[in-house]
């Protein structure tokens, strides 16, 4: 009697390959790390100027790739790559900075968890993603976690230092629009084109920017500004342009949701390096990154 192999069984659409968790633990720590870099990067330099540096510097390492892939966007696609350039990499490097200049890294990295959130959220209001109850209920844990890191403890009596975090708020809306874009609207595209070609539409608009600061005069008569222009430049190379990247890759073989849950670990990395660095970590500060932590667990897992 003649025996037949069963068919082996279908991938699970849904199912996410190692890889993606390998580029999510390498994220969070690239990205953790940023919060401290751009610290010490103001130690000398202005949130304009760091930012403007980062841009700069992330768009000259990409720039040889860009220039080779220069025709493989087409004409439609530019607009996308020019929005994705904005919203997930000019806008939010100096907003970051210019928050960093009144609130501490740690703290910075553990409301950059907002993304996930905002991911979401965007997708659902311009991009027609479905969005139940649930994840709804996750967001507005997530928010409410942030008006307790944000506005609660010791530092509440001093509102202009703590409202600081509100330009970290802005920087993950635009980061939410970023994945979105880049998922829904450049889907196909190869990471490192699209990385590089995307830094290439706001690297000039940062360098352009970059001349008229006292960046240059800072590198040749301040003591420490090329050190501090080490920190940006790691800063540049491995949170913008290596992790820029890893992130549009992870996003491609994964959901933009998956890709987003990096945020997971990227406070836990920024918290020890703040620590390290002598910030000093208060118990409110601990509840509010649980109970954003919270919302976002609960928009992954929603059904």
């Amino acid at each position: 009697m003649k025996t037949t192999t069963p068919p082996a069984p279908l991938p699970q659409k849904n199912e996410i390959p190692a890889i993606a968790w390998f580029l999510v633990i390498v994220l969070a720590l690239i990205w953790g790390t940023s919060f401290i870099l751009i610290k010490k990067g103001l130690a000398v330099y202005s949130s304009d100027e760091l930012g403007a540096l980062r841009i700069t510097i992330a768009c000259v390492t990409l720039l040889p790739f860009a220039l080779k892939h220069l025709r493989q966007a087409s004409p439609t696609q530019w607009k996308f790559l020019l929005g994705s350039g904005l919203l997930g990499n000019l806008f939010p490097a100096f907003l970051f900075a210019y928050a960093e200049t009144r609130l501490a890294s740690g703290l910075a990295g553990v409301l950059n968890s907002l993304t996930a959130l905002f991911t979401l959220l965007v997708g659902a209001v311009l991009f027609n993603q479905s969005i139940t109850w649930m994840r709804m209920l996750g967001i507005v844990v997530g928010l409410a976690g942030t008006v307790v890191l944000i506005f609660s403890g010791d530092s509440a009596s001093n509102f202009q230092n703590t409202s600081y975090g509100l330009y970290i708020v802005i920087a993950c809306i635009c980061y939410g629009g970023s994945v979105n874009i880049i998922k829904h609207r450049l889907q196909g595209m190869k990471p490192l084109v699209m990385s590089s070609l995307a830094l290439l539409t706001v690297g000039p608009v940062a360098f352009m920017y970059l001349l008229t600061t006292d960046a240059l005069y800072k590198l040749q008569h301040v003591p420490g500004a090329w050190e501090a222009l080490l920190y940006i430049a790691l800063l540049a190379v491995f949170s913008t342009a290596i992790g820029l990247v890893l992130f549009n890759k992870l996003i491609h073989i994964s959901t933009t949701l998956f890709a987003s849950s990096s945020t997971y670990l990227v406070p836990i990395v920024a918290l020890m390096w703040g620590v390290l660095d002598g910030e000093a970590i208060q118990l409110w500060h601990i509840i509010g990154m649980v109970i954003i932590l919270a919302g976002v667990f609960i928009v992954n897992r929603a059904k």
